[in-house]
């Protein structure tokens, strides 16, 4: 931590000495109240011990809320000559044993608005401290390149889902556009699968899975016999009607691959 100016002279000096420019691109963030942190362990474990470090802040007038602050209904301990406060919030308050009780809850600042004089007079009078203090991890640096803070929150399984989109959008636009890509290979080679099925049942063709399918259609009562009776009982199941040659889609009792 330090003035800007001097953490820039340092890396820009650093950049010269070494004849890299690779951390000029952190220099040029310096901006505002910021610092650096250098570290060579994980750097979501990094950023979790920043937020174990925060104090609570009072609200500030002109500050913009990072959250809605809301004053409960209830007893202030208020003296009744200080109602002009809540006046100028609009919050209803009332009298109660020479105190303010102020009627319903209220949110006094909204999120991402600025704290106004009156509020911050009144909840600093209430001993609010609403808000905390603390640093907060903006951007992260790595062998020149320089990230957003949400790259720590991407896991493996996020990498991976976004993969598999990427994959199924690239194996789309390859079969609609009739252009064959890697990862089209595997659909097209199941819809080649069913073309040669289907002409098989439809011809005398055979081959050995095939044949499974055309003994299942010829012969359905047989698969059903070999199944294990529900319930574990002995009684005997009516065997299903013959099904139709187009309906090889509902052949579910064996493994066409084994």
């Amino acid at each position: 931590m330090g003035k800007n100016t001097m953490m820039r002279k340092c890396i820009r000096e650093y950049c010269e000495r070494k004849e890299d420019n690779s951390w000029m691109s952190l220099a040029d963030k310096l901006v505002g109240n910021v610092g650096i942190i250098f570290t060579s362990g994980d750097l979501e474990e990094v950023r979790t011990k920043i937020k174990e470090f925060v104090v609570p802040a009072p609200a500030k007038m002109n500050a913009i809320a990072p959250l809605d602050v809301v004053v409960p209904a209830g007893a202030t301990g208020m003296e009744p000559s200080q109602t002009g406060f809540f006046q100028v919030l609009n919050i209803a308050t009332k009298i109660n044993k020479g105190a303010i009780e102020i009627l319903s809850d209220v949110v006094v600042v909204r999120k991402g608005e600025k704290v106004t004089s009156s509020a911050a007079a009144l909840l600093a009078k209430l001993g609010f401290t609403p808000f905390t203090y603390g640093l907060e991890t903006l951007m992260v640096y790595d062998k020149g390149n320089i990230f957003d803070v949400a790259v720590l929150d991407i896991s493996d399984d996020n990498i991976a889902a976004m993969f598999g989109a990427g994959l199924r959008n690239v194996a789309a636009l390859s079969m609609s556009a009739n252009y064959p890509t890697v990862a089209a290979v595997p659909h097209y080679l199941i819809a080649g699968y069913k073309n040669i099925l289907a002409i098989s049942l439809a011809t005398d063709y055979t081959f050995p899975l095939a044949q499974k399918v055309k003994d299942y259609l010829a012969n359905p009562g047989a698969f059903a016999s070999a199944a294990p009776a529900a319930g574990g009982g002995a009684a005997a199941a009516k065997a299903p009607e013959p099904e139709e040659e187009e309906e090889e889609e509902e052949m579910a009792d064996f493994d066409l691959f084994d």
